[in-house]
């Protein structure tokens, strides 16, 4: 009978138990990484703070257009905050180690069945998003081309709204890509 626990590659070699060792524990270099994206949104806590403060003083002088504008930057800045999560969480558990979080009430959803390919579409889908904030502001606001209290050009208005078709686009293939290399489920 064949045991299938022994392995007869060459990492039995104990150079080679030694190179994979390291090469497998390289991935612990991310932890910076993961640990400054944590320092980013603490940033960006910071920043929805600031905005929000901003919105609540001015909230009497504010018109109708300048409270949506600035709620419209508070969405973008907790939709870039869920990107953050996503990246930190996800690819932490995916890439670097597991968190071991069965059981826990608060666990997301999506943790349970997080790999590179699901993570690149949520990201995908994140990204598409914190786009759409922007282009929405951008079209508010675009009332206001041709004036001198435009923000914008029509060309920008433009190259914006063909850069978040662009994004709309990559994400359709990454998701096809991710959907076509899972197994066919019968």
């Amino acid at each position: 009978m064949l045991d299938i626990t022994t392995k007869t590659t060459s990492v039995g070699h104990p150079g080679m138990r030694a190179t994979a060792f390291i090469i497998f524990g390289s991935r612990w270099l991310q932890l910076p990484l993961y640990i400054g994206l944590i320092v980013a949104q603490g940033v960006y806590v910071f920043q929805f703070v600031k905005e929000l403060w901003e919105l609540v003083l001015n909230a009497s002088s504010f018109g109708e257009q300048e409270i949506m504008l600035a709620v419209l930057g508070l969405i973008d800045v907790v939709m870039i905050s869920n990107l953050l999560i996503m990246v930190i969480v996800g690819g932490y558990e995916t890439f670097v180690s597991r968190l071991n979080l069965a059981g826990h009430p608060d666990v997301p959803e999506w943790l349970s069945h997080v790999n590179a390919g699901v993570l690149k579409v949520k990201l995908a889908m994140a990204i598409i998003g914190i786009s759409s904030i922007s282009l929405l502001r951008t079209f508010i606001e675009a009332g206001a081309l041709g004036t001198e209290h435009a923000k914008f050009t029509s060309q920008g208005v433009m190259w914006q709204a063909i850069i978040h078709l662009l994004f709309i686009i990559s994400a359709i293939g990454i998701a096809y890509v991710d959907r076509m290399s899972q197994p066919p489920h019968h």
